[in-house]
C-alpha cells in the first residue's frame, strides 16, 4: 500500500462493470486513488458497486459525475461513448485527463473529432487487453489487469503529460503498457479478438438452431466449450465492436473465410497432405505463441 498523496484525487468512472470496477479496486489496493464516483444508467448495479467498496459514491447524469475528477475513465461500450463524450464537455475541470477502454479506437477518436472538432490534448485514447466473459461490477476484480496489456493510442495532439498519467495509472494495476498507432491497433485486435468473438458467435448459434442441438451440446467435449466460452460475452458491447471495427473486422473475415474453403476443398478432394500441413502449420504457430 502506497502512501503520501494518491496518483488520482478524484476518479470518475462512467461504466462500473468488470474494466472499470476492476480498475478501481487495483488502483485502491495499490494506494493511488481518492474519492471513486461512479456513474452509470443501472442504478442497481452501482448501488453494488458502492456496496462492495468499489466506489464512493455515485451519480446517474455524466455531467454531475465529472465535475472536480482529475480523471474520468469512459468504460461503456462503444456505441455509447459519443453522447457520453458529448455530455461531459461542460463539466470538464480544466486539468482533467480523459480516457476509454474501447476495444475499437479508430471509432472513438472519431466521436472525439466530431464533438470538439480536433483531438483535446487532454484525450488519452486506451484498450486493456483483459477481460472475462461475465459482466458487471460484482464480476470485478482487482488483479484482472496484472500481467496484461494495456494498448494506448495517443494521437500527435495528446499532451505528454497526459500521457505519462494514464501510462502510469495503468501500471499501477499491474499491466504491461505499450503504444501503438490507431489504424495498427484496430487491426491487430480485429484479428486477435473481434474475429475470435465472431466465430465463437456464429458456431454457437449455428449448433443451437440445429434439430438435435439438444444432443449435441449434452456430448459437447472440452475443446468446444473452451472455444465457445467467449459466446459467453455481452451482446451489445460485441455488437458495437463490430459495427465500430467493421472495415478491419470485415478484411479478416473475409481472408478466415478463403482458407476455410480452401481447407473445406481439401477434405472434399480427399487431399490428406493439405489437411495435415495446415493442421501442423498451426500447431506449431500455436506451440510457439506466448499468450500467458
Amino acid at each position: 500500500m502506497a502512501t503520501g498523496r494518491p496518483l488520482i484525487q478524484r476518479l470518475c468512472i462512467i461504466g462500473v462493470g468488470l474494466i472499470g470496477g476492476s480498475l478501481a479496486r487495483a488502483l485502491r489496493d495499490a494506494g493511488q486513488v481518492g474519492e471513486v464516483i461512479g456513474c452509470g444508467r443501472g442504478e442497481d448495479n452501482l448501488q453494488a458497486a458502492v456496496r462492495l467498496g468499489v466506489i464512493d459514491r455515485y451519480l446517474t447524469d455524466p455531467a454531475q459525475a465529472v465535475a472536480g475528477a482529475d480523471v474520468v475513465v469512459i468504460a461503456v461500450p462503444l456505441g455509447a461513448i459519443e453522447p457520453v463524450l458529448r455530455a461531459i464537455v461542460p463539466s470538464l475541470s480544466t486539468d482533467a485527463v480523459v480516457t476509454d477502454v474501447g476495444s475499437a479506437k479508430g471509432s472513438v477518436v472519431a466521436d472525439v473529432q466530431r464533438i470538439y472538432g480536433a483531438i483535446p490534448p487532454y484525450f488519452v485514447p486506451g484498450h486493456p487487453i483483459a477481460g472475462t466473459e461475465q459482466s458487471g461490477v460484482e464480476a470485478s476484480f482487482a488483479t484482472l489487469f496484472q500481467g496484461r496489456r494495456v494498448i494506448l493510442t495517443p494521437l500527435a495532439e495528446t499532451s505528454a503529460a497526459a500521457h505519462r498519467l494514464i501510462q502510469r495509472m495503468w501500471q499501477l494495476t499491474g499491466a504491461e503498457v505499450i503504444d501503438m498507432g490507431v489504424r495498427h491497433h484496430d487491426a491487430v485486435l480485429a484479428a486477435t479478438s473481434h474475429l475470435p468473438h465472431i466465430l465463437a458467435y456464429t458456431l454457437v448459434d449455428t449448433l443451437a438452431r440445429l434439430d438435435d442441438r439438444a444432443e449435441i451440446f449434452r456430448y459437447a467435449a472440452g475443446g468446444f466449450r473452451d472455444f465457445s466460452r467467449i459466446a459467453s460475452s455481452d451482446p451489445k458491447m460485441w455488437h458495437d465492436i463490430c459495427v465500430a471495427n467493421r472495415e478491419q473486422l470485415l478484411e479478416m473475415i473475409a481472408l478466415f473465410s478463403v482458407d476455410l474453403e480452401r481447407l473445406a476443398a481439401a477434405i472434399r478432394n480427399d487431399d490428406r497432405a493439405a489437411v495435415l500441413a495446415t493442421f501442423q502449420r498451426a500447431k506449431r504457430a500455436r506451440d510457439n505463441l506466448y499468450l500467458d
